[in-house]
């Protein structure tokens, strides 16, 4: 069952596009174990749609890395997609657009926190990519990724290796101690949300929370990484 307010009206607005054939948008929003539970045969979920989305989102985002870097080499490009197109990456653009509030999902599913799984959002991207590129062509497409994936790039990499950077900066450049502490958790069994601490020489220095002990140390290191950069220490 959707969550009262977040209809598929709202999320196109959210997204910037209409849908001429809005169940494509509708299966860009189903997982499986709402088929499956359901037994609905004639309803479709997003893993055809999340193919197309992730073809087409590679290339967009490997054309995007060629005219912006004429002098970059292809190993560098091909490392450089991979990190703009990861499973954290999409997952980020999920959390902006809150899509996981949008899915049709299973009760087992739904019990267990597939609303906010990083896996099955980041594969609802692709998938609402792979919708919108069925029902308007590649131009729509390529706007949606150009605005929600390829955007604040400087933004989203300090986020993605949030750890490697304030590990290298701390370590490495300032030569301090760096060390996370998992400091408490919260929520259903199902649905555990931890929170942990990053210190710079016993000094606490960012705190973050997530679904998994990583994810809570990865916003701690960038919640870090932004007091460190606003005080001008890079």
């Amino acid at each position: 069952m959707r969550i009262e307010g977040y209809t598929l009206q709202v999320l196109e607005e959210r997204i910037g596009y209409l849908f001429q054939d809005i169940r494509l948008l509708k299966q860009a929003m189903t997982h499986s174990s709402f088929t499956n539970e359901q037994k609905i045969n004639k309803q479709k979920n997003y893993e055809r749609l999340e193919f197309l989305g992730d073809a087409v989102l590679e290339l967009v985002t490997s054309e995007f890395l060629y005219l912006r870097n004429p002098q970059m080499p292809e190993g560098e490009l091909t490392k450089t997609r991979a990190s703009l197109v990861c499973e954290p990456a999409l997952a980020f653009c999920a959390r902006d657009l809150e899509l996981g509030q949008f899915m049709l999902f299973g009760k087992g599913e739904e019990v267990t926190g597939g609303r906010r799984r990083e896996s099955i959002i980041a594969d609802a991207v692709e998938a609402v990519i792979g919708a919108i590129y069925l029902d308007g062509g590649m131009e729509p497409a390529k706007a949606f990724i150009n605005r929600f994936i390829l955007s604040d790039l400087e933004a989203k990499q300090l986020f993605y290796d949030s750890k490697t950077n304030l590990q290298e900066l701390i370590q490495g450049t300032l030569k301090k101690e760096l060390r996370y502490e998992e400091v408490r958790e919260y929520g259903p069994e199902h649905d555990k949300t931890f929170v942990a601490e990053v210190y710079m020489d016993n000094k606490k220095i960012g705190v973050g929370e997530g679904h998994t002990k990583k994810a809570a140390e990865q916003n701690a290191a960038y919640e870090a990484l932004r007091l460190l950069k606003d005080r001008g220490i890079r």
